[in-house]
């Protein structure tokens, strides 16, 4: 049994794995409810030269990317359109495999940046989008994918929905959202998070669009709790990059050790795998 002192050490180790600390206003200060405004705090784009989210997804987490990268890749096809597609790291991997890429979104500096990362490219299209929207691309894909998008957007059923119309029948649209209202923090207003979703609720969003869910899980349990930690107890507004480094060297490789063979009764994140009815 850990004494109360090892307890201590163990959670002071992942808050300074994850999270820098942020002096808070005194009295309590509880997470808002989905859709609840962010109470005056500046929101950061979801993406974009040093934003917030773009050091989880970029250099600074490359274990962590090809963790994403990993659990995505099996469920993708031949063709793909993928949301909120920031500077295209997550996009490249795929780099080779695919006959027909789309990338989008809706911040200007990414969209430029992505236009110039696939300037003569034929196979992959660029486009600026903000769900719930008509969407407008070449052919239909066999595969969407979002990376952390779907939490930004307040009517994200009608956002399933249009994502639908894209996709063929029987195609896939994959989710990877923040996972639970408990790790809800000064993080996600920053970056404009409307909520963080369990298998519960993201099961009935993705139903309500008319999809089947097909994989259904939380992930990267581990990070929860480390996250848990940093948010609830610590006190952390945001992940330093520096120290992001050392999370992703050490905690996301052991996470990804363990989960092959435990599932998880929850984690830091949501995944989804939907089908679209034939």
């Amino acid at each position: 049994m850990q004494s109360p002192g090892q307890k201590k050490s163990i959670a002071g180790t992942l808050l300074n794995l994850v999270g820098s600390r942020q002096k808070r206003p005194s009295g309590p200060a509880a997470a808002p409810a989905a859709g609840d405004d962010a109470g005056g705090d500046v929101v950061q784009p979801a993406a974009g030269e040093g934003a917030l989210e773009n050091h989880l997804g970029g250099d600074e987490a490359r274990n962590y990317r090809k963790y994403e990268y990993e659990t995505v890749a099996p469920h993708v096809g031949r063709s793909m359109l993928e949301v909120g597609s920031g500077l295209g790291h997550f996009s490249e991997q795929f780099a080779g495999r695919l006959d027909y890429l789309v990338v989008s979104d809706n911040d200007p500096y990414c969209v430029g940046e992505l236009r110039k990362r696939y300037d003569g490219d034929g196979d992959v299209e660029v486009i600026d989008l903000a769900l719930p929207a008509d969407i407008e691309i070449r052919r239909k894909v066999d595969t969407v994918v979002m990376m952390n998008v779907l939490e930004h957007i307040k009517d994200d059923v009608q956002a399933l929905r249009d994502l639908a119309s894209v996709t063929e029948p029987g195609g896939r649209i994959v989710i990877w959202v923040p996972g639970y209202m408990q790790l809800y923090g000064d993080f996600d207003r920053k970056v404009g998070h409307v909520t963080r979703y369990t298998p519960a609720t993201l099961e009935a969003s993705v139903r309500e669009a008319g999809l089947v869910p097909e994989v259904l899980k939380p992930i990267n349990f581990l990070g929860g709790i480390a996250w848990w930690f940093a948010v609830r107890r610590g006190g952390a507004g945001y992940p330093d990059p520096k120290l992001v480094k050392i999370y992703d060297r050490t905690v996301v490789p052991l996470t990804r050790t363990i989960e092959r063979v435990v599932k998880p009764p929850f984690g830091q994140t949501v995944f989804c795998v939907a089908r679209v009815p034939r």
